[in-house]
């Protein structure tokens, strides 16, 4: 059984040895198991091609593109408490409170964050980035291992189906020996015409289980990745000095919904404000605790994304203002909000600092953890240039920057919290799995909420 933090992912991540087949099985039910398990025990190396055909969407997106209002949002399960929560050592089984303890000595948490990591194409741009992501497990000082991979969402594309899991999320993770959560992504959510697939099925048997003992999928193929323990599509996620809300943004292309008001001019019927009240119970219960750790929402459509200065969105994707007015009213009569947000959903990187009574609040897309890469600009068209002040994304309350980008490579976020601050790294995957510098990075002292410089990890 692959164990997290083990003294041997050194050896998994820096060699490969010969092919094994780790094809799908002819199965179709759950694999009990004693515990989780993570990583192959053994290297493999990285896929070449897909175990499973990928057949074309264009006939679907055609569809769907001709008949309005074929895509809506889509109901979502309720979760099984008002704040659904887990915990990292729920997630590790056994040895969880003694690795929680582990890292409470280190005096910091690491861990990864990417969205939009399925690809429909070929194996290739994935394993850029899962590589990469893996060669961070070989740090010598054992407070800089990641703990655990945060996906933003679209973790399988087009339509969430099972059959792909393998091919677009099993297999290029095969080597990630630590936990890996996600909220769901459009894509995850989204059901092709025609089908009779219930919404976030396949991705509901792969990440929330938490009901069930610990069991690896059909879709896991001969991969030993054990299902996740979610308790479901929008929960808080503890670990030590950080908690993560993460929220479910619904399957439309644009924008992002997460109430009965944040949608641009339809009442969709099913539609609820149970992610207001999770939103509300999650930040009430840590205000009353007087929590000081790294609080973070992660939502996979982002609140922001650039703009001209003819008010027209750059890239494939808009911003979702009406769902930033939904967490901007309940953190306003809870009193607390987030030291950052995080998102995907633009396949790209972009970072954006909110000025906003007194805060100053990361606002961080990470979209290109392996799907595509989308450019901001096309040929012809001015150079987007960054930093600069996006008086066009402001409320008329607050103040927004653009701070930086990037739309030419894959890449995921390296975040590192303690007892004082929040920083947020990007890594491009170009880079390679040699170079540990970041090309882009932000801090968050937490008790001022304001940006600051990194003081580094203390002896």
């Amino acid at each position: 059984m692959a164990t997290h933090r083990t003294g041997s992912v050194k050896a998994i991540a820096g060699n490969k040895r010969n092919p094994v087949s780790l094809a799908p099985k002819e199965n179709n039910q759950p694999d009990p198991t004693s515990g989780p398990q993570f990583a192959q025990p053994a290297p493999t190396p990285d896929p070449t091609k897909f175990t499973v055909m990928h057949g074309s969407d264009k006939q679907a997106y055609a569809i769907l593109d001709s008949q309005k209002g074929t895509l809506l949002p889509r109901e979502i399960p309720q979760g099984p408490d008002v704040e659904p929560r887990m915990s990292l050592a729920d997630a590790i089984g056994e040895k969880g409170p003694e690795v929680l303890k582990a890292i409470e000595k280190a005096g910091q948490i690491v861990f990864h964050a990417l969205g939009d990591t399925g690809n429909t194409r070929s194996a290739k741009d994935e394993n850029l980035v899962t590589d990469k992501l893996v060669s961070d497990f070989q740090e010598e000082d054992p407070r800089a291992v990641p703990s655990f991979c945060y996906n933003l969402g679209d973790v399988v594309y087009s339509f969430g189906e099972a059959e792909y899991y393998y091919d677009q999320f099993y297999d290029p993770y095969r080597d990630y020996p630590a936990p890996i959560f996600a909220i769901a992504g459009n894509h995850d959510g989204m059901v092709a015409p025609n089908s009779s697939t219930p919404t976030l099925q396949a991705f509901l048997n792969n990440f929330c289980t938490y009901n069930q003992p610990f069991h690896r999928t059909p879709e896991a193929g001969n991969l030993v990745r054990t299902a996740g323990r979610q308790p479901g599509v929008y929960f808080t996620l503890e670990a030590p000095f950080v908690r993560i809300l993460g929220l479910y943004s619904n399957c439309l292309e644009d924008p992002g919904v997460i109430s009965t008001q944040s949608n641009s001019s339809q009442k969709y019927p099913c539609l609820t404000d149970v992610q207001l009240d999770f939103l509300e119970a999650a930040l009430s219960r840590a205000k009353k605790e007087k929590y000081t750790g790294a609080l973070l929402i992660a939502m996979h459509h982002p609140a922001y994304v650039a703009v001209t200065a003819t008010d027209k969105t750059v890239g494939r994707h808009a911003g979702s203002p009406l769902m930033l007015a939904d967490l901007d009213h309940v953190c306003s009569e809870v009193g607390l909000w987030p030291h950052a947000v995080l998102s995907g959903h633009a396949h790209n990187y972009q970072r954006f600092t909110r000025l906003y009574q007194g805060r100053e609040t990361p606002f961080v897309i990470c979209g290109n953890g392996g799907h595509a890469h989308s450019r901001l600009t096309k040929k012809g068209t001015p150079t987007l240039r960054a930093p600069s002040t996006e008086p066009l994304l402001s409320n008329r309350d607050d103040q927004v920057v653009f701070e930086n980008y990037d739309d030419a490579d894959f890449g995921y976020l390296r975040i590192i919290a303690d007892d004082q601050q929040l920083r947020i790294e990007y890594h491009p995957a170009s880079d390679g799995e040699a170079a540990k510098t970041p090309d882009d990075f932000v801090t968050v002292d937490l008790a001022t909420r304001k940006l600051v410089h990194y003081r580094g990890a203390e002896e």
